[in-house]
């Protein structure tokens, strides 16, 4: 794990998110977990400065470990990923039309976000070498 850099700051700011489709359906199976983990790793091209560390899909949730920098905010990602992906996936099955017939909507429309903190240690090793870092003599690696 790297501490990133912006133009006036740095920053680690990891979040584990969670949301699931409408009705929690056990629809995320085959050809649709793929479309979803496209449109996961489709907000990269949007916003390259976003770095998805992990997901996992599920057949009823999905769970994602996101890098999203603190000029974006944690809400208006998860729409975009939702967005795009629910758009793909009603087009390319059809047969979900019929499952969400009276809805039209793929996924539910909360989710759930919480961050990934730095450990104590990790954080007395980023303050102790902090100097250094900043003057560009010793690049931090967290594990």
């Amino acid at each position: 794990m790297r501490i990133k850099l912006s133009a006036h700051g740095s920053y680690k700011h990891q979040y584990h998110i969670v949301w699931i489709p409408k009705y929690r359906r056990k629809v995320l199976k085959l050809g649709v977990k793929t479309y979803v983990g496209r449109g996961i790793e489709e907000i990269i091209q949007y916003h390259p400065e976003i770095e998805i560390i992990k997901y996992n899909i599920q057949v009823d949730h999905v769970h994602l470990i996101i890098d999203i920098p603190p000029k974006l905010n944690v809400s208006s990602v998860v729409g975009k990923i939702k967005q795009n992906s629910s758009r793909k996936i009603r087009e390319r099955f059809e047969w979900l039309n019929k499952v969400y017939k009276k809805s039209g909507v793929f996924w539910s429309p909360g989710y759930f976000s919480s961050t990934v903190g730095l450990n104590e240690q990790e954080i007395a090793k980023y303050v102790e070498f902090q100097e250094k870092v900043d003057l560009n003599q010793y690049q931090v690696e967290f594990s």
